[in-house]
């Protein structure tokens, strides 16, 4: 069974769905201050097709086409994901344009960002490069890609969290799942979103849409157990074929060392 955990929507990417969130985020990374939902455009992939490129949120704001992706795992491939995210919505948004015409036809200006979360110690701003991943190094790459990493974790990503209430307050949000986890609460998602209502913590957001938080949240964790099971087995398949190639060696070693025993025997007795 061939699942994604990227392709379903999480919370962030539900919260991106919300203009005036969207606009918050956008304003913090650009040090702008927009105040009406409406300047965004939100952009989707309407075909079918496009479902395997999806990333959690895309829209223009004033010529200017932001890629957002939440993650809760460092992805070094995310410049040529991008890259995807990028052509793909380019190949949607240019589709009834001619390429081929005599007047320039004009595209927005990308920008990639990441928001980090995940439990392994990373920088507070990290960028990946396309150019990294080509196979052969080049100083001067004709096509480059940059994408910016935040990372949104309280101890890190403190000074763009002061900028951005959403953000702040879906990282609270996130944090009080993983406490009440640790802490074996039982449902600890329902429960962490009865306290984050309680504590004003994306109040409206969660009483929205919690039912589906719950959902989306669930089959997060669910893909992070069957994906430490896969692992686990991985593992265990891989000691279990070390051991079986040290016991094929063993047997290798043995039987040289019969032969050669065999034939020290037979060099004997015909020297005698």
């Amino acid at each position: 069974m061939n699942e994604n955990r990227e392709y379903k929507s999480d919370v962030f990417s539900m919260l991106m769905e919300n203009k005036a969130y969207a606009l918050q985020v956008y304003n913090a990374l650009n040090g702008s201050s927009y105040d009406d939902p409406e300047a965004i455009e939100i952009v989707t992939l309407e075909s079918d097709i496009y479902i395997s490129v999806r990333n959690d949120a895309s829209f223009i704001v004033d010529a200017d086409i932001s890629f957002y992706e939440h993650q809760s795992s460092y992805n070094p491939n995310m410049s040529v994901r991008f890259l995807i995210y990028y052509t793909s919505t380019l190949q949607n948004l240019l589709k009834n344009r001619d390429l081929y015409s005599a007047h320039r036809i004009l595209i927005p200006v990308p920008h990639f960002a990441v928001f980090y979360n995940g439990v392994s110690d990373r920088p507070a701003i990290e960028t990946i490069k396309l150019s990294s991943s080509y196979e052969k190094p080049t100083d001067e790459p004709e096509l480059e890609l940059t994408c910016t990493i935040y990372n949104i974790n309280p101890d890190k990503g403190k000074e763009l969290l002061d900028r951005c209430a959403v953000l702040d307050e879906y990282t609270r949000f996130v944090e009080t799942v993983r406490r009440f986890k640790t802490e074996g609460i039982d449902e600890p998602i329902k429960n962490a979103i009865k306290h984050c209502i309680d504590n004003h913590i994306l109040e409206s957001f969660l009483r929205e849409r919690g039912a589906e938080v719950i959902k989306n949240m669930g089959i997060d964790m669910s893909f992070e157990r069957r994906e430490g099971l896969i692992r686990e087995e991985e593992r265990n398949l891989g000691r279990e074929e070390e051991r079986a190639n040290t016991e094929r060696e063993r047997k290798r070693a043995e039987a040289a060392e019969r032969r050669v025993a065999e034939l020290e025997a037979l060099l004997k007795q015909k020297s005698d």
